[in-house]
This record gives structure tokens, sequence and C-alpha cells, in this order.
């Protein structure tokens, strides 16, 4: 699949997982930090679902990093600097696409709630 294809992809596949039962936490599951509230929200409907998995440890490609459990503030800066352009390299093609639609206070939430993970 070219990178042309894969990027028109990820969408679809996002709202398919999206629409699977148990994507996201149950009603009784640990609540998270502050500020982290709408992190599995915001996970699936800016589509980070689609190529990091569900649980941001399995990855759909093995060259995609695991994000779950990643320092707040490394996440937050990695997805900052994606979205610039200041970090520009073939792994960052297709979060490129994704994350001019991340706002600076989305990418917060969902770096405090990535961390929050065990």
């Amino acid at each position: 699949m070219n990178r042309k294809s894969l990027l028109l992809a990820i969408p679809a596949l996002a709202l398919a997982l999206a629409l699977s039962p148990g994507l996201l936490p149950a009603a009784d599951a640990p609540a998270t930090p502050a500020g982290a509230a709408d992190g599995p929200t915001l996970y699936v409907k800016k589509t980070c679902v689609a190529c990091h998995g569900k649980d941001a440890k399995t990855p759909i490609l093995p060259t995609y990093p695991k994000i779950a459990g990643q320092s707040a503030d490394y996440a937050f800066n990695q997805m900052k600097d994606i979205a610039s352009g200041a970090r520009n390299n073939g792994q960052t093609a297709a979060m490129k696409g994704i994350m001019h639609l991340v706002s600076e206070e989305e990418m917060r939430t969902l770096a405090t709630w990535l961390a929050s993970l065990q």
C-alpha cells in the first residue's frame, strides 16, 4: 500500500474501530488524571487508534511506536513538533496529515491520558 492510500484509509479504519464494542474504557475503569478525561474519546476521534492500536500498545505496523505510558511532556512535544514540521522524518509522514487537525489543548489532553496508561 502506498502512502497516499494509507493516509486515505486511516480515517475509515478509525471509524470502524470506534464502532467496535469495548474500544473505550468501561464505566468502572480507573479514573484518569485531571485533564485527561477526554483522552480516550480524542484518541478515537483524532484517529490515533488507527495506527497505534486501541490500547496504544499494539500499533498496526512494527515501525509505529507504542505510545501508552510515554511521558506526557515527551508525547506532547513529539505531537507539537510533528504538527509544526520541526520533526520531519519518514516516521512522521502519516502523522503530519493528522496533526494539523489537533489543537495544542487536545495534544496536551491526549499526552496526559497516554501517560496514564500502563
